[in-house]
This record gives C-alpha cells, structure tokens and sequence, in this order.
C-alpha cells in the first residue's frame, strides 16, 4: 500500500514537473509570435521542434539528478524547488520579466513542493517566489511614482502563500490519517507494541539486514506463567492490566533499540539486533527479574505467590539461519522454560547438535525433519516435544550413550511414516473412520520401511516399529505384550502419550499436566509398563521441582544399559 501511494505520488509530480516546462514553452511560442522582432531569424517550426528538445534535454537532466542524489533525501527535496524556480524564473524574464503574463508558473512549484515536502517548506518555496516576482517589479519596472506592476503582483504573492497553506495543510492531514491507520494496523491497541502481523515484516527485514553487516541478532520470546490461571481468578479486566505492565515493564528495562512486539495471547517478542546470545540473555534475565519482583494485585493466589514469565532466548546465525529457524527456536526455548519449573530463562540448542555421533547420520535425521515440516506442521512439533522429553527421561536415568543416541533417534523419526498418510487424515478435525483408522495405524511399519535402506539406523527399527505396542498386547502392528517390547519402546510410548494428551489437537481436549499423569497411572498394567510410567512420572515432577529422581528405575527393565 505504501509502495503503491508512493507510486501514484510520483506519477502526480511528473505531471507537475512535465506542466512547469510545457507552460514555459507555451508562453516563450506565444510572446515570439506576438514579437516578430524577437528570434526572427528562426522559422516557427523550428522554434517549436527546438522547443521540444529543450524540454526533453531539461527534464532527463533533472531525472538523472534526482537519481543521482537518491539517497540524500534533504538534497533531492532543495532540487526539485531549484530547478523549477529557475525555470519559471528565466520564462519570466524572457516573456516581458515585470509585464510577464507568465508569473503563474510558480504555481506548479509550489504545488509539487506541498506535496512532495512539508508545510513549512511549501511556505517557505511560496514566500520565495513572492519576493522574486515582485523583485522583478522593482528592478525592470519602468520607474513612476505608483509602481501598478507590483501593486498587482501582490495580489498574485497572497495567492501563492494560501496555496501552499491549503496544499500543505491538507497534506499534512493526510500524512496524519495514513500514520494514524498504520498504527492501527500495525499497533496492538491494548499495549501499544507492535503487533504479530507487523513482527513477521520486521524480523524479515532484520535477518537480511543482519547476514548483510555479518552481524548478531537475537529473539526473545516471553510467556507469562500461569496466566489462565490468573484470568480464571479475576477475569480478563486485571489480566488486561497484567499485560499492560509487563509492556510497560519490557519497554523501561531492555534497551531503546530493542523491537517490541505482542506475539499472541500472553507472548511477546523481542528483536535485539546487533546482539550476541550472552547479552540477550543477560536482557532476558533483567526483565524476568523485572517481572517477577513487580506486586502485581492478586498475585498471592498464584503457584509460588509471584507472577512470572518464561523467556526463551534465540540468536541469528549461530542458533539459526533463517529467520522462521529464528522464531522456532525461541519458542521452543520458551516451551522448554516453562517445562522447567517456569520463571526461568533458556537458550535455544538442538538435541541433535548436541550429540557428538555420526555427523551423517544427524544430516539424514535433519533431512528427515525436514520432510516431516513440510507435510504436516502438527506431528513436527509434536516430534520436537517428544525428543526433548526423551533426553530429559535419558539423562535421569543415565542411559549409556549408546541407549540414549537410539531413544533420541527414534525420538525423532517414530512419525516419519506419515509422510506416507493422506493429508486430509492427518489434519482430521473429527474422529477418524475405521478405514482411516487402519492406514494411519500402518505408519510405524511406513516409517521402518523408510530407514531399513540405511545400516545406521537398524538398532532404532524394533523401538520405532513397537512404539505403538501396548503392555497388555492389545497394540499395534504385532500385538506384543509385556517384556517381548523393546524396553527403549516402552519409553518412547509413555513419553508419546504424554505429549499427545497435552498438546492442542482438534479431536480431544488438551489435558494439563496433572492430567495426563494421572491418565497415565490409570493406564498403567494395561496400555503402559507400570515401571516405565513411574520412571516419566517421577522424571516429569522432578523437572517441576515437585518429586524425587529417577534414576535407578530404568535398570530393573530388561536389557537396560545394553546396545539396543
């Protein structure tokens, strides 16, 4: 839209600029004429084709000028007044300078510097150009005792300074209502941040300028803990408050460049260009300290009496190379801070970079991810989720390094079978139908048919094509029961189910926390190995400061400890 108006503006000016050299000529062809005497020796035709030239020889000039100078936008504005006071100027003077009937033209150079500046330079063009045409009364009028040129001209210099006071008064109320309609569009009407919309267009903007200077730029991304929970209390009025402070609280505690935006519901973003990752979380630090030393009213009723925010902290290009990788890993260090007993601040790493196996094996598995993306946003995430609580799971239980590579590669790759599945099944807003039923259910066998091509990947075959077995045998694809399922696969299942009943789907209602623990208790002995829910439980509230560890528990499982 604004490209457009700039467009459309500038095609106005051309005509004005084109206007003030066509009248000039126009009066230069009428006074030769009414003069024979003047430029005699010229043929009317010839005059009028070297008319044209002049004109055309003028305004590409004045075109490459401006280009020229396109960057140096206070000179490009002084040029335009220039060149056209010049050329109305010199039409005066050779039309009869103080009987000129052309002084009008320094109409269009007001007219497009009205448009094209402010309304204190139009005036100021507009006095300008009063003073030259009556100085041109003053200096070649014939002397008497009552000047009749000037005493007219006057007339002429009032009309010039109401038009550019209309002109530019106008102007200046349309610049006001175009601003005032970008705020709208681009301002979020409860905090006064940018809004989502407008965040998307400026992140862009800044990576590209960031790989340009080689430069830093990092992403904050803020979640207010337990605000449901707050809202739900008091209603959305004080949770309307709630977020009017904590903007309040970003824009006094982090830096002046700092880009504030409300991501969502109770999110904001924050772009912190020029800055490494060290120093945005030594930012996000200061305004979660912020946050949580603020009396927000009510705030006792709330877990832990406070109300707090989890940060998750981003950097361009060493976390990430584009910037949608950019926005990912801030939400995913968000989620993992809010996972970790909230009120907490997390830098964004990738479970696979941190793993010093195969280089290509990690390149296939990202290759793999990346395939999962593209065709179905939901199970990606969900993919994330489930590999995140896989190695929290491995590191309590101090898995060798070779059972918690396997657990995390078939972390990673249970779901790659899907890309195999319909897409209007895997997006189903409503319940499945048995035929539905039964392809989806082929997926385990789709994703193992998918890596058998690769030896790297044949210890993580049994745990992605069991991780839908169930304990009392009533799973699929093969119906094992009990110990006949791969111990890894018994962990992969609970930590699947887990964050499939707490994450947002179309067909079943999220469960909290809480919840979907206690789903898993009243499932254990049938659809979960009793000690592998008791090994995620425990793990789940350890990570919530709220049980003990967990270590031990994965030893009485067979085959632990052992290459899978």
């Amino acid at each position: 839209m604004d490209n457009d108006n700039k467009v459309q503006i500038q095609q106005i000016l051309n005509i004005i600029k084109i206007a003030s050299l066509a009248f000039p000529a126009i009066a230069f062809l009428q006074y030769s004429s009414k003069n024979p005497d003047f430029l005699s020796s010229i043929t009317h035709e010839a005059l009028i084709i070297s008319i044209l030239f002049v004109i055309l020889a003028i305004y590409s000039v004045w075109i490459i000028i401006q280009n020229r100078i396109q960057k140096n936008t206070t000179l490009k504005r002084l040029v335009d007044p220039i060149i056209s006071m010049s050329i109305a100027l010199l039409s005066i003077i050779l039309t009869g300078s103080y009987d000129s009937n052309y002084k009008f033209l320094f109409i269009f150079v007001i007219l497009f510097t009205s448009i094209e500046c402010n309304r204190t330079t139009s005036l100021i063009v507009s006095a300008l150009s009063a003073v030259i045409i009556l100085s041109v009364d003053l200096v070649f009028a014939p002397r008497a005792d009552v000047n009749v040129f000037f005493e007219s001209d006057i007339v002429l210099a009032c009309v010039f300074m109401i038009i550019a006071w209309m002109v530019g008064y106008y102007d200046d109320i349309r610049r006001k209502h175009i601003a005032n309609l970008k705020n709208l569009v681009n301002i979020d009407g409860l905090t006064g941040l940018y809004n989502h919309r407008f965040f998307y267009d400026y992140l862009a903007k800044q990576t590209e300028l960031s790989q340009k200077r080689s430069a830093p730029l990092s992403l904050l991304f803020i979640d207010i803990d337990n605000f449901k929970y707050y809202n739900d209390i008091y209603g959305h009025q004080k949770g309307d408050d709630v977020l009017r402070i904590i903007s309040t609280l970003l824009q006094e505690t982090l830096p002046r460049e700092a880009f504030l935006a409300r991501y969502g519901g109770e999110e904001f973003a924050v772009i912190l260009p020029g800055t490494p990752e060290r120093e945005a979380v030594a930012e996000a630090e200061k305004i979660r300290s912020a946050v949580q030393e603020y009396p927000f009213d009510g705030q006792e009723s709330l877990p832990g009496e406070s109300l707090t925010i989890s940060v998750g902290v981003s950097t361009f290009p060493t976390k990430a190379k584009t910037d949608a990788e950019l926005i990912k890993g801030a939400d995913d260090a968000c989620y993992r801070a809010k996972f970790l007993c909230k009120n907490r601040v997390e830098s964004y790493f990738s479970i696979l970079d941190e793993l010093h196996f195969e280089t290509e094996i990690i390149s296939q598995i990202k290759t793999f991810i990346a395939i999962i993306n593209a065709k179905d946003k939901y199970t990606y995430r969900h993919v994330e989720r489930v590999v995140f609580y896989c190695n929290l799971l491995a590191d309590q239980l101090r898995l060798s390094d070779q059972d918690k590579r396997n657990l995390i590669y078939s972390a990673y790759l249970h779901d790659i079978g899907k890309i195999n599945i319909a897409e209007n099944i895997l997006i189903k807003a409503e319940p499945l139908t048995p035929a539905e039923w039964s392809t989806l259910k082929q997926h385990p066998q789709y994703a193992v048919d998918i890596i058998r091509s690769i030896p790297s990947f044949d210890p993580v075959q049994p745990i992605i094509l069991q991780h839908h077995e169930r304990y009392d045998g009533t799973g699929y694809p093969a119906g094992l029961e009990a110990d006949a399922i791969h111990p890894l696969a018994r962990l992969l299942t609970v930590v699947d189910s887990f964050d499939a009943m707490t994450s947002l789907r179309p067909y079943q209602k999220t469960r909290t926390y809480a919840q979907a623990l206690e789903e898993l208790h009243r499932c254990s002995g049938t659809q979960f190995d009793p000690d592998t829910v008791d090994a995620f439980c425990q793990c789940i509230q350890a990570h919530n400061g709220n049980g003990e560890r967990c270590e031990k528990v994965f030893l009485a499982f067979p085959g632990a400890g052992e290459g899978a």
